[in-house]
């Protein structure tokens, strides 16, 4: 294909069962996780999940890099968790960074009761927990899940944190950045009338501030945009912003 543009399918009915098919055609994740998935949907906030598909997806890239120690910013219910611990297999390890001490406690129950045992969940505000990781060995990924205002925070500690030669590395070299949610259903590209998600979470393109914890809030996408902006610009990062789901930013760090 020629163009950029990703016109693939006439109608959301198409796209919807490329999809699935695209699911099907793709290695599966344990059946106990998708049980667990659904459970989620049912409860309170289910939108800040990950998709099994995304979920699919994670994994493909976890496997593809050999990663054996992951760093998740934002545990939220634990299933994300549960997914690279999949990953990385019973001798990698998942470290959880996650600021709600409810999602925390009830992330700690469902790892438990889905007997894994390679993953840490860490209770408090990532933006400072993060600063005091000292792992022994550097983190293979960094996973950026969590408040979206909070995503340049994140990765300038962990640029910080990754320096040549620094003691207690977070990333290794080569290792891979990856942060959900970096489009906002298109908004943080395309916060014009065209663009009918603007009018459906109630942004005024025209504001600066807003509610940072609201679906949307220019206070969080003006945070998103620096973010991709830092990931692109940066002479340690080889990037690449991937316009699906809500948006996965990669990057590769170089040193």
């Amino acid at each position: 294909m020629k163009s950029n543009v990703p016109a693939l399918y006439p109608n959301t009915t198409v796209g919807e069962r490329v999809l699935e098919y695209a699911a099907n055609k793709s290695s599966e994740i344990p059946e106990a996780l998708l049980k667990y998935h659904a459970e989620i949907l049912n409860l309170e906030n289910s939108i800040m999940s990950i998709s099994t598909y995304q979920a699919q997806a994670m994994s493909f890239l976890a496997k593809v890099a050999g990663a054996k120690r992951i760093l998740e910013i934002g545990v939220f219910r634990g299933f994300s968790a549960m997914v690279w611990s999949h990953a990385v297999g019973p001798t990698g390890t998942v470290t959880g960074l996650e600021k709600s001490p409810e999602y925390a406690a009830f992330a700690k129950k469902a790892l438990a009761d889905h007997d894994i045992k390679n993953v840490t969940v860490i209770e408090g505000d990532a933006l400072e927990t993060l600063k005091g990781l000292d792992p022994e060995e550097p983190y293979d990924i960094v996973f950026i899940d969590a408040q979206k205002w909070g995503y340049p925070g994140y990765l300038k500690t962990v640029l910080e944190k990754s320096a040549p030669g620094a003691t207690g590395r977070l990333l290794r070299p080569g290792g891979l950045i990856i942060a959900d949610n970096v489009l906002r259903a298109g908004v943080v590209a395309d916060p014009s009338s065209d663009n009918p998600e603007t009018g459906y979470f109630g942004i005024d393109p025209s504001k600066t501030t807003g509610d940072a914890d609201r679906y949307g809030a220019n206070e969080d996408l003006k945070a998103l945009d620096e973010f991709s902006t830092t990931m692109r610009e940066s002479p340690r990062i080889d990037s690449w912003l991937v316009p699906l789901f809500d948006g996965i930013g990669m990057g590769r760090l170089l040193d």
